[in-house]
């Protein structure tokens, strides 16, 4: 009972700061050491993340499945592959491919190394003066509809960032998206898009190591983390998307730099062990 008490809180949090751009690993790397729950593992984190991306999947259905349609239709038909859609397709696919090489070459280093908690202030620190910067410098002219091969390629690296707990998926993806001079929400909509590939495939490939030993949860804590994910996320969707059609990323620069100081702060003094 006490371990599905932990699954809820956790799947909160995952459903509360995956599409934020304050860093989901993060948050599920530090809140459990603070707690004295331990570190829940790699696999279960990037398992309870296809709760949250079900959610986008649900919410941006009509999206999803007219881009797929015209993708789909382009590899038969050459009228469709002028169309925006189709390309679109072709961007996400092209933008995912830097974290999903990356992500199978660095398996051992992001499971491990990665997770120490002196890199995870430090990421969320940087990246969040990152984010800081591109937002207030961003010329802030362009729509989602202007992306180009280009933008999809220098936005996928940067989602590939992430492998590193403390960077954020969508920080990363919608700092790049702000330097390219895309608009709060084109940057938002297309950072969402761009994880589902990658989310749910880092899922579904860390499945097979949630029985193990080296993972503090089983799959009744790792189910009930991901509904509950699911729930919370498809909230957080709605609310984010409303928020930055007319306000700007400086509350989330000041939460990822007061978290990150206050956890070196924390592994300095000894309260935390990295």
């Amino acid at each position: 009972m006490w371990d599905l008490l932990q699954a809820i809180v956790l799947g909160t949090i995952q459903g509360l700061t995956e599409f934020l751009p304050i860093s989901s690993s993060a948050h599920l790397r530090i809140f459990p050491e603070l707690f004295g729950w331990g570190d829940p593992g790699a696999a279960f984190t990037a398992v309870i993340q296809i709760g949250t991306e079900l959610a986008v999947l649900i919410y941006f259905r009509h999206d999803i499945w007219r881009i797929g349609k015209a993708w789909v239709l382009s590899l038969f038909k050459p009228e469709w592959r002028g169309q925006f859609d189709a390309r679109m397709g072709w961007f996400i696919i092209i933008g995912s491919l830097p974290i999903v090489v990356l992500g199978v070459l660095l398996k051992d280093v992001i499971e491990e190394d990665f997770r120490n908690l002196w890199i995870v202030g430090t990421t969320l620190i940087v990246m969040g003066i990152v984010l800081g910067l591109a937002d207030r410098f961003s010329t802030d002219d362009r729509e989602i509809k202007q992306i180009t091969l280009r933008d999809a390629l220098l936005m996928g690296l940067a989602q590939a960032m992430a492998l590193i707990p403390g960077v954020s998926r969508s920080g990363a993806t919608i700092s790049m998206g702000r330097v390219l001079g895309f608009q709060r929400e084109a940057a938002t909509r297309y950072a969402f898009l761009l994880a589902i590939p990658a989310v749910v495939g880092a899922g579904l490939f860390e499945l097979k190591e949630i029985p193990h030993g080296d993972n503090t949860y089983g799959w009744g804590p790792t189910i009930v983390a991901t509904v509950v994910s699911f729930v919370v996320g498809y909230a957080a969707i709605a609310w984010l998307l409303r928020y930055v059609s007319t306000n700007s990323y400086t509350p989330f620069v000041i939460y990822r730099v007061v978290l990150g100081a206050a956890t070196l702060i924390l592994l300095a003094t000894g309260v935390l062990s990295a």
